[in-house]
């Protein structure tokens, strides 16, 4: 593989490199699964010879993969000592789906306020092992790491604000634990890497959301250490809208909210977010590329879920229609929960309404974009996706 990309200038990219110097942070002398290393070679090349990476952007993909690597051998060695962790059951788990901009990130925390369920903190997203050294019933050292890297995040690229309110202990999306096993659509929302992006997207998930799961029982093992034991879990990402037979596969007891709002207002404001994080690692982003790369993506996406849905003999999913959930967030919340069979308590009804007072979309600054930044017409988003607003949209 080159290590200089068109401009020469060197790349600290290097396979090896990366692979020795996580081992050497995670204190192992060597990896046990190595189902990491195809993806993740398809993945370095295509940052290396694709996504025009500047000084910030290979600086932040290496360390992100190395971040990845950690976090894999981290969990490796603490399934060494605690195999149990395989034993944890994931009952039932709550998944929310549907395009960005649709109302996921409301329903998420919105269901996250019920003290009877658990959801992937931002903060374990981004470290799910344990730090050497910390302990039990002790401060957590990783949520003050995580405190950090959003300030950091947000003082790179302000824009970043506007588009998704970012709360380092708050519930966020289980892509991150997915992530590792570098089988995702994360690389494709931060860089032009769109060798990698069609190759995975081509191979068989199931080990992925196999990942995903020992990572859920890797996390669930620790809150049972700290006496949170009984919760079901609420998930949220719209990866799983072009990889939902995958989510059945491994999580056959599944219930699937999809929310649904008109990709003319989605996706432009979608590919306005892909545009701010790819700036960050590139300093000639095209926006038509991007604009052409969102369509393409979530179109497929989409239409991927409505052909699995389409002949499933049971009923595990509910829509809802993001302009209820605006107009009534609490009454949505009610079917969803007859959907799910569970008892809506007054107490948790509470929480949730003053967790929408405490966040209202006003409070942010508006997220500004528009269609023509990107090479979109209306007409050509109505066309891509007119069975879609057909069915569920109404027009």
């Amino acid at each position: 593989m080159s290590q200089t990309d068109t401009a020469g200038a060197t790349i600290g990219l290097d396979e090896q490199a990366i692979l020795d110097e996580a081992l050497r942070q995670a204190s192992r002398a060597r990896w046990t699964d190595d189902s990491f290393l195809a993806p993740m070679r398809v993945l370095l090349r295509s940052l290396v010879e694709e996504a025009h990476l500047n000084a910030a952007g290979r600086f932040s993909m290496r360390a992100r993969i190395v971040d990845l690597l950690v976090n894999r051998f981290r969990l490796e060695e603490h399934l060494e000592r605690h195999p149990e962790i395989r034993d944890e059951e994931i009952r039932a788990p709550f998944v929310i789906v549907g395009l960005a901009r649709t109302g996921t990130t409301m329903l998420h925390r919105l269901l996250s306020c019920d003290p009877n369920t658990n959801a992937v903190a931002w903060w374990e997203n981004r470290n799910p092992a344990p730090f050497p050294g910390s302990k039990w019933g002790e401060p957590d050292p990783r949520i003050a790491a995580a405190h950090q890297q959003v300030r950091a995040i947000l003082e790179a690229v302000p824009a970043l604000a506007a588009i998704h309110p970012w709360d380092p202990e708050g519930p966020d999306e289980e892509i991150l634990l997915l992530e590792h096993s570098f089988y995702s659509t994360v690389p494709g929302s931060m860089a032009h890497v769109p060798t990698y992006d069609s190759w995975s997207k081509q191979q068989d998930n199931t080990g992925a959301y196999e990942y995903l799961k020992l990572m859920l029982q890797f996390l669930q093992w620790q809150k049972r250490q700290a006496g949170r034991v009984g919760r079901q879990w609420v998930l949220k990402t719209p990866h799983h809208l072009g990889f939902v037979e995958y989510l059945f596969k491994v999580f056959p007891d599944a219930r699937v909210i999809q929310t649904h709002r008109d990709p003319l207002q989605t996706i432009p404001s979608i590919t306005s977010m892909y545009y701010s994080l790819w700036q960050l690692a590139c300093d000639d982003v095209d926006p038509l590329v991007v604009g052409r790369y969102c369509l393409e993506h979530w179109s497929r996406a989409l239409h991927h879920c409505m052909q699995v849905r389409d002949p499933m003999t049971h009923a595990p999913f509910i829509d809802v229609d993001y302009r209820a959930v605006v107009r009534d967030p609490i009454a949505e919340v009610g079917r969803i929960y007859d959907f799910l069979e569970r008892k809506l308590t007054a107490e948790v009804v509470k929480e949730m309404q003053w967790w929408v007072e405490e966040n209202r979309r006003d409070k942010r600054a508006p997220h500004e974009y528009s269609l023509e930044k990107f090479g979109f017409t209306e007409a050509e988003i109505r066309r891509e996706f007119a069975d879609y607003r057909q069915r569920y949209i109404g027009s």
